[in-house]
């Protein structure tokens, strides 16, 4: 049974910075395709950054330059650094798993869930 939960989330100050982490268990996170979605209150769910199982990753335009997605294999344990936060960064954050060498573009394709992380940036 694949499980991911995550943690880290809170709350910052506008130019703050975050880590969330995202334990797996059940799934090895170096065996398929890893990333963190994040939904804002009435909005769609975005993904934020991914990384594959050769340890390349891709971000969104949104993000780019001020978050870091990585992963410990040994402690199976995927994390987002989050730097220069912005209010419009608020928003649940989720990782999200899904077997494959490479990432696939639907969101569809992401089989495990965790329960999510709140992340608030006030200005």
């Amino acid at each position: 049974q694949v499980q991911l939960v995550e943690s880290g989330g809170g709350s910052v100050q506008a130019g703050g910075s975050l880590r969330l982490s995202c334990a797996a268990s059940g799934y090895t996170i170096s065996s398929g395709c890893m990333a963190w979605f994040r939904q804002a209150p009435g909005k769609g769910r975005e993904r934020v950054a991914q990384i594959n199982s050769y340890g390349s990753t891709t971000y969104a335009d949104s993000v780019k330059g001020r978050f870091t997605i990585s992963r410990d294999n040994a402690k199976n344990t995927l994390y987002l650094q989050m730097n220069s936060l912005k209010p419009e960064d608020a928003a649940m954050y989720y990782c999200a798993a899904h077997y494959a060498t490479y990432c696939y573009t639907s969101i569809k394709d992401f089989n495990y869930w965790g329960q999510g992380t709140q992340v608030t940036v006030s200005a």
